[in-house]
């Protein structure tokens, strides 16, 4: 039986691999690398070394070149390396020829993902979400677990076993899948159950980009204490919350962070998590308008939420989080370079997006408290909207309650 737990890489030394290519320039590479490395980290292990080759394409044997190769498999000698990881998916011969030559655990982007998620995993929805990735993850590639017995090899005698335990191994697999997409089916009709019994209530979604403060928010405006750190994926399990901002209720949902070449099959086995996008009325977008490629990580999360929800036209507002970590050089009155998100200033920035928004963004630092009283204005009042088409005979009571305030 095939074990899909996923394996503990508490201290565990690697290095990571990735490539230059005409669609990805070294600062891109170096990037991804960045995030590699954090979601490393994540998930546990230790990494001491980096590499880069620079390709027209991956090597279909090894990924990368044969020399390239040399020079990590000397580094993985040199350092006591427990594994490398490479930045993209690599396939079942790859990563066999990879084996061969460095002989330590080679991972790629979605094995690692699929790593942590197994560990962040706490409720059985999320771990039938989980385990369904991983065995439809681990179908494709089940050539390189039954090298053992020869089965590539061609002449009398060596015909049959490895084919027959792999084809019997297949079945096992495609049966199993087949069994937890039952279960995700019957926790997705008990989940809808639960969404209709909420009543009319406006919901809120927080989406964003993984480790951008949802969940820091999230207990912010909810006052709840949902768990949250500073680590890719800290959030898996959809949590909802009422919040009553003023006279006003609603439904705040909490949900999985999104990430770059994030895994088709990935996205498929977490349908269940992902209706709760697709069914809010609102959807509050965080940004980490410290990373120094924020505008990206938007792109990727809208990308995400047109696939998700199939291009809904929701209402959303643009939170920018962790204006307190915001840093950027003045640039020198004389210097004719091109402006970068580097050199400038933060309240330039607001007003770039501001305008681009219909100032329908609002600046905030969840971590120091900063602005969220604006936030939960700005929520009031767009859940406000939604709430008085569903109820519009308690206008009376917001005009009367809007002109206390006032």
């Amino acid at each position: 039986m095939i074990d899909v737990k996923a394996e503990q890489t508490i201290n565990e030394r690697a290095v990571l691999v990735g490539l230059i290519t005409p669609s990805q320039d070294e600062e891109r590479a170096n990037e991804y690398l960045d995030e590699l490395a954090f979601l490393a980290e994540t998930a546990g292990a230790e990494t001491v070394g980096r590499f880069l080759q620079r390709v027209d394409y991956p090597n279909p044997r090894t990924f990368v070149g044969k020399g390239k190769l040399d020079e990590i498999r000397i580094f993985i000698e040199e350092n006591d390396v427990a594994m490398a990881i490479f930045d993209d998916d690599l396939t079942s011969k790859q990563v066999l020829n990879i084996e061969r030559e460095l002989k330590v655990k080679i991972l790629d982007r979605t094995s690692l993902i699929l790593d942590i998620f197994a560990k962040r995993a706490q409720t059985a929805n999320a771990k039938t979400q989980v385990e369904l990735a991983q065995y439809q993850y681990l179908l494709p590639r089940l050539t390189r677990m039954w090298t053992h017995l020869e089965r590539q090899r061609g002449g009398i005698g060596m015909r049959g076993p490895g084919e027959t335990q792999i084809e019997t191994d297949r079945r096992i697999i495609l049966d199993k899948i087949a069994r937890l997409k039952e279960e995700l089916r019957a926790i997705d009709r008990q989940k809808s159950v639960q969404r209709k019994n909420r009543g009319k209530l406006t919901r809120v979604a927080l989406v964003g980009y993984t480790n951008v403060g949802k969940s820091t928010l999230m207990n912010l405006l909810s006052k709840s204490d949902v768990f949250a750190e500073n680590k890719l994926f800290a959030t898996l399990d959809t949590t909802v919350r009422k919040v009553i901002i003023d006279n006003l209720p609603f439904l705040l949902t909490d949900t999985v962070g999104f990430i770059r070449k994030l895994p088709t099959h990935l996205v498929d086995s977490f349908k269940s998590t992902l209706d709760e996008v697709r069914e809010a009325d609102i959807l509050v977008h965080v940004v980490d308008i410290s990373h120094p490629n924020f505008e990206e990580q938007i792109a990727v999360v809208d990308q995400t939420l047109r696939d998700v929800c199939g291009g809904a036209d929701k209402p959303m507002l643009l939170v920018f989080n962790k204006i307190d970590a915001y840093r950027h050089t003045p640039k020198d009155a004389d210097d004719l370079t091109p402006r970068t998100r580097e050199n400038i200033p933060l309240d330039e920035l607001k007003a770039t997006w501001m305008a681009k928004m219909n100032d329908n963004c609002v600046f905030v630092s969840a971590r120091k408290g900063t602005n969220i009283e604006e936030l939960r204005n700005r929520l009031y009042e767009m859940a406000k909207e939604i709430h008085l088409t569903r109820f519009p005979y308690n206008d009376f009571l917001f005009q009367k309650y809007d002109d206390v305030q006032e």
